[in-house]
């Protein structure tokens, strides 16, 4: 059993991701671990959040065939081809930029997912199950992302 001190100290990074894809999940777990690893920490909390409204943070298994069910899930759940207010540009008067993409649905996906997850570290390590990992979700690609990384915690001595 452990027993933590209050937060002695914070660490805060930026991932860059560039997505190759409309759909894609950008497996983060390695560049979360080196960051924590980098930083010395023990034991504390790491927060993993999405800078996007088209994107998610989510933690499940890496194997592909089930990364294609999850995306073919999130196009049954939410057709890309449905009508979306949001997309319609003779009504909508708000935030518009010149590069505006018709993606209702992506916004409407990354609802359901989430925009970011908290997660424990004890030993110096991210405490994840035995397949799991962290995903960035592309839900609007391809596109350059960030993803914010905020690890509270006790730094070792």
């Amino acid at each position: 059993m452990h027993t933590f001190a209050p937060v002695s100290s914070c660490r805060h990074t930026t991932l860059e991701i560039a997505t190759e894809h409309r759909t894609q999940f950008v497996d983060l777990t390695e560049r979360i671990e080196t960051f924590i690893a980098g930083e010395g920490f023990q034991a504390g909390l790491v927060n993993i959040q999405s800078r996007h409204t088209t994107t998610a943070i989510i933690v499940n298994e890496h194997e592909p065939l089930l990364l294609s069910d999850f995306a073919s899930l999130l196009a049954r759940a939410v057709p890309r081809h449905a009508l979306y207010r949001h997309d319609d540009m003779r009504q909508r008067t708000v935030n518009l930029t010149p590069e505006e993409r018709e993606n209702g649905f992506s916004h409407c996906r990354a609802l359901l997912l989430g925009a970011a997850v908290c997660l424990n570290v004890t030993d110096g390590r991210l405490q994840l199950g035995r397949w799991q990992r962290v995903f960035l979700v592309e839900l609007d690609g391809p596109r350059d992302r960030e993803v914010s990384v905020l690890l509270l915690g006790d730094v070792g001595r």
